[in-house]
C-alpha cells in the first residue's frame, strides 16, 4: 500500500484516535464499542497477515518478529509486541505501549485494548486458521508489566 495522504502521510495522532473511541463509547456504550473495535481489529489483522504474506504454519517466533516490525516503532506504531507463546488451547501475546492505553491513568484504569486485541486475533486466525476468542487478561494500567492477550481456539 502506498502513501495514503500526499501531504500529511499515513499516520494521525493518538489523541484523535482516542477521541474517536471515547465518542463511540458515549454514543453506543462500552460493550457495543468493544464488539465493533474487536471486529475492526480482526479485519486489520487479516489485512496485515495478507499484506505480509504470513501464511501457513509459520513458526511462532518468526510470526512474532514480523508482526512486531509491522505494528511497532518502525511500522504503524500500534504497539510494542514483545512475545507470542503457545498455551494450552491457544496463544498468549505480550505487548506494551499499546495505542489503547495511551493517555490513560497509570494505575486503576479499566480500559481494555479491544482494537489491539482484535488485530492480533486477526493475524493468528489468518496464519493458524480457525476462530479464536480473545481476552485482555492483564494490563499495564492495572500494574502488570505487559498488556497480555490470550486467544482460545473455539472453532477449527
Amino acid at each position: 500500500m502506498g502513501v495514503l495522504r500526499a501531504e500529511l502521510g499515513d499516520f494521525s495522532s493518538v489523541a484523535c484516535l482516542k477521541a474517536i473511541i471515547t465518542g463511540i463509547e458515549d454514543a453506543l456504550g462500552d460493550k457495543a464499542t468493544a464488539i465493533a473495535l474487536i471486529a475492526a481489529g480482526r479485519a486489520r489483522g487479516r489485512q496485515v497477515a495478507k499484506q505480509q504474506q504470513l501464511e501457513g504454519e509459520l513458526p511462532l517466533q518468526d510470526l512474532c518478529s514480523k508482526v512486531a516490525a509491522v505494528l511497532g516503532k518502525d511500522g504503524t506504531r500500534l504497539l510494542i509486541l514483545h512475545k507470542m507463546e503457545k498455551i494450552d488451547g491457544g496463544y498468549r501475546t505480550y505487548a506494551t505501549d499499546t495505542v489503547c492505553s495511551a493517555g490513560e491513568p497509570e494505575q486503576g484504569s479499566e480500559r481494555k485494548c479491544a482494537f489491539t486485541l482484535g488485530v492480533l486475533q486477526g493475524v493468528l486466525e489468518s496464519v493458524y486458521g480457525g476462530r479464536f476468542r480473545g481476552r485482555h487478561t492483564d494490563s499495564v494500567l492495572r500494574g502488570s508489566e505487559f498488556d497480555i492477550f490470550e486467544y482460545e481456539l473455539i472453532i477449527r
